[in-house]
């Protein structure tokens, strides 16, 4: 078994609006260091090893996890033990 770490983050220059709402509740709580904020998902998936994993956790990722027009993915494959 291996345990993929999917990362799942807006494009750069796609609008965050839920982004800006966290960056505007930290300003109100004078955390006014914070410049910018995106806001994105993380899963984790327990798949069984095979020989090209990473092609179908991009197939995952393209046909579901991820919306590929407006975000981009990254993902960690770990052994588990």
């Amino acid at each position: 078994m291996r345990k993929v770490k999917v990362y799942i983050t807006l494009k750069e220059g796609v609008l965050d609006p839920q982004g800006k709402a966290v960056q505007n509740s930290l300003e109100s709580l004078e955390f006014n260091n914070v410049h910018d904020v995106r806001v994105g998902k993380y899963m984790e998936l327990m798949v069984e090893d095979t020989e090209n994993i990473e092609a179908e956790v991009d197939r995952m990722c393209d046909k579901l996890l991820a919306n590929p027009v407006i975000e981009d993915y990254t993902y960690k494959i770990e052994e588990v033990v």
